[in-house]
């Protein structure tokens, strides 16, 4: 084993243990630019006899016909967000089960999983692929308790490596909000509604065995369909999928933090002077602060000017929905939801389409959405002076967010936007090094904070628009320095050894390659 340095110039190893040789990072279309032909992996045809009941008795029933065995593959799917009880209810019974070594390849963990970290250190879970995780786990990843180095992986990238067989799953516990007794299944119907089933349905196509956990079993066939019955092995009858408060919230508000408006006023006025903001524009933006008043920005000027655009995409909120409703734009493509509007929104609209994780940004398919992106806005935990994002550790250095759709996008879009205050709790959020590269600073095209907007020295178009927009344009050397004027020079945790043995984690850039290693730390 040794350690490479990739294109980002990040310390990637060249192979390890438990996981096989690794490919370094090449730049964001490098591997398309070479045409690489990746293989695709399909689960095997098995049939069932007919009229045989999909219901099983109990989940441990259900578990045990599906053959679940130690060091096998578990998925789940995120659309529950902070109310999901499935993961924590299927954990529980591989552990009364004496299952051990398990990988668990959710979509992402959420702050409902906590109870992740105590199956690893007990060892019932030894492997893990995610896009995202948070609070004990990510301690537990950080300080090396997981055995195999964690996968983190963008929601497109996971699209990918499930299809060529990276992550080979063999059982999908799908969490279904209603569920007809054939195994057709939705996330818009019921008391446990969580709106679209993106990541589900990917599972579901590609999962050796594919189980439906409902607390809906509904007495009649359903109309409304996100997986098909012939995807489905078998259902699970329990009393609740989780928490319907943390499962879907009210819809998103715009934020009234001052910083926040600043900010989104800032990148509102960039996306204008981009002239992308045009009949057939087609647009993502993301669930809250900045990222949603921007949004509601473009939405007062489609208005004024009469624009309407072709289509909205990735995690859809209630702002955007009530925009396809209002004709500004034709079509929504939504791969989550993230309140409650947007379930009626699915149901009521033909428009308002429900896509899987590879259609919305798997990179070696044969086109995604994020590919015809026009515009998109992020959210970023810190950037550094080469604009890399960080969307994963905090100042100090523990796993903390998610990769999501951030590089996808990233890459995909005619122009992206990083919106962030230039500090947060009195630390600078621009860097000389992100701890973690998520998103490789040569797909992004400015940075917006409050006191300032930093252009990547590669949009030479995008700096003489701006400028003649008469917009707060700075070198992102200088504003860093202005910002530390203020702060101080932040004492940052000591970087860990970079040795192949200390990794702990690897971030995975959407094409396969390793864009970044994460190391343990004390």
């Amino acid at each position: 084993m040794k350690m490479l340095v990739n294109a980002a110039g990040r310390p990637v190893p060249s192979e390890l243990p438990g996981i096989g040789p690794l490919l370094p990072y090449r730049g964001p279309w490098a591997r398309l630019e070479a045409g690489d032909m990746v293989p695709r992996i399909l689960p095997p045809l098995r049939g069932e006899p007919p009229r045989r009941s999909k219901v099983a008795p109990s989940l441990r029933a259900a578990m045990e016909r599906a053959g679940l065995a130690d060091g096998m593959t578990l998925s789940f799917h995120h659309h529950l967000r902070n109310g999901d009880a499935v993961l924590p209810l299927v954990l529980a019974e591989c552990e009364r089960m004496g299952l051990k070594n398990l990988c668990l390849a959710p979509s992402s963990l959420t702050d409902a999983h906590e109870c992740v970290a105590d199956y690893v250190r007990r060892g019932v879970v030894s492997r893990i692929h995610t896009s995202g995780v948070r609070g004990k786990v990510g301690k537990a990843i950080s300080r090396g308790e997981v055995p195999v180095p964690v996968m983190v992986r963008s929601h497109g990238g996971r699209a990918r490596a499930i299809e060529e067989g990276s992550i080979a799953i063999d059982v999908a516990f799908l969490a279904a909000p209603a569920c007809d007794e054939q195994g057709n299944l939705t996330g818009a119907l019921g008391p446990s509604a969580c709106g679209s089933l993106g990541y589900a349905q990917h599972d579901a196509r590609y999962a050796r065995h594919v189980i439906a956990v409902t607390d809906n079993l509904m007495p009649s066939s359903l109309t409304h369909i996100s997986i098909p019955q012939y995807l489905v092995n078998q259902i699970v009858v329990v009393d609740n999928l989780g928490d319907p408060g943390k499962i879907a919230s009210g819809s998103a508000r715009i934020t009234r933090n001052p910083v926040d408006l600043k900010i989104a006023r800032d990148a509102y006025r960039l996306l204008r002077a981009s002239e992308l903001l045009a009949p057939g524009v087609s647009f993502q933006v993301g669930a809250g602060g900045a990222s949603l008043a921007v949004a509601a920005y473009v939405r007062d000027y489609m208005r004024e000017k009469g624009i309407r655009g072709s289509w909205g995409c990735g995690g859809i909120t209630g702002y955007m929905a009530s925009m396809l409703e209002e004709g500004l734009f034709d079509a929504l493509y939504d791969v989550q939801s993230f309140d409650a509007a947007v379930q009626d929104s699915l149901v009521r609209f033909r428009n308002h389409i429900e896509i899987d994780q590879s259609w919305y940004a798997n990179p070696l398919n044969r086109g995604c959405v994020v590919h015809n992106l026009d515009v998109v806005v992020l959210a970023a935990l810190d950037v550094d002076t080469s604009f890399n994002v960080n969307v994963l550790t905090g100042h100090d250095g523990v796993l903390r967010g998610a990769s999501g759709g951030h590089c996808d996008t990233a890459a995909g879009a005619k122009l992206s936007v990083v919106v962030l205050p230039s500090f947060r709790g009195g630390v600078c959020s621009i860097k000389d090094a992100v701890r973690a590269v998520v998103t490789p600073g040569e797909t992004v095209d400015a940075i917006v904070t409050e006191r300032g907007i930093c252009i990547n020295p590669l949009r030479t178009d995008l700096r003489e628009a701006a400028r003649k927009a008469k917009l707060p344009v700075k070198e992102i050397a200088d504003l860093k320095a202005e910002v530390e004027a203020l702060t101080g020079k932040a004492e940052e945790a000591p970087l860990p050894d970079p040795k192949p043995e200390n990794v702990v984690a690897l971030i995975e850039y959407r094409d396969g390659t390793i864009l970044d290693s994460l190391f343990r730390i004390s």
